[in-house]
């Protein structure tokens, strides 16, 4: 098997490419969204089952990190929001260290020589997703800075007549494309580098050796998780701050 920098082409529907990082994207998708309705159906005002217990857990955990941060109001708002980015990365990490991933696929030949295509990757390890999930932060953080200033004060903060101000707001605008390359590169960066080891390390020495590095990603994938929703957090709060943005 040989480690790509992109996500390998699995199939095509009417001309649209299916990689394996959709699959899994699919698949983890799937996963939560069967998960949500199981848990809604057997949602109780004093937790009966671990299922809600450990998902009231999480959620109260995620909600007290907001509320910290800024406020009851904005911590209500910003919740589905932070704690999907969170959820979701950290649940499609630990997917893409199960066996199976990156080891069961299809044999293919590529530049005269055989070539495993595996059927699932990690998902985080595609930098078409990484890109997406940051867009989506930057984009939400700005849809909330709106709603929270007002059209007016939002374009305030990049728009001005006084060319110290006009200068900053340039600088502001700078600061949001590097805030999508940061979110996206790092997320990318980290899982792509561990799935690359994992896949050396596996190929040379089957058992024992890759358990310490296995551990390892579990640590990183969590961390990772928890770092992608704290600067999205930050991001959100720095720009619904009112006071801020006069």
């Amino acid at each position: 098997m040989e480690v790509t920098l992109f996500a390998e082409k699995i199939a095509s529907i009417a001309g649209f490419p299916i990689t394996n990082t959709l699959l899994t994207t699919v698949l983890v998708t799937a996963l939560l969204s069967v998960f949500a309705i199981l848990l809604s159906g057997k949602i109780s005002l004093v937790p009966v089952g671990k299922l809600q217990l450990a998902a009231e857990i999480v959620i109260e955990t995620i909600f007290s990190t907001i509320e910290g941060l800024s406020d009851t109001k904005r911590a209500t708002r910003f919740l589905p929001i932070v704690a999907t980015f969170f959820i979701f990365i950290v649940v499609a990490n630990y997917l893409g260290l199960l066996p199976g991933f990156s080891t069961i696929g299809v044999n293919e030949i590529h530049n005269g020589k055989h070539v495993l295509v595996p059927l699932f990757r990690s998902i985080n390890s595609d930098l078409n997703v990484t890109l997406a999930l940051a867009l989506i932060s930057v984009g939400m953080t700005h849809y909330y800075s709106i709603s929270a200033t007002g059209i007016v004060i939002y374009l305030k903060r990049y728009l001005s007549f006084n060319p110290v101000n006009l200068f900053v707001g340039l600088l502001e605008i700078v600061a949001e494309i590097t805030k999508i390359i940061s979110l996206s590169f790092r997320l990318f960066g980290n899982i792509f580098a561990g799935e690359t080891l994992l896949v050396t390390i596996s190929s040379l020495f089957a058992f024992l050796l890759p358990l310490p590095f296995l551990f390892l990603e579990i640590i990183v994938g969590f961390v990772q998780a928890a770092i992608f929703m704290m600067l999205t957090l930050v991001f959100m709060v720095i720009l619904t701050e009112k006071s801020a943005a006069h």
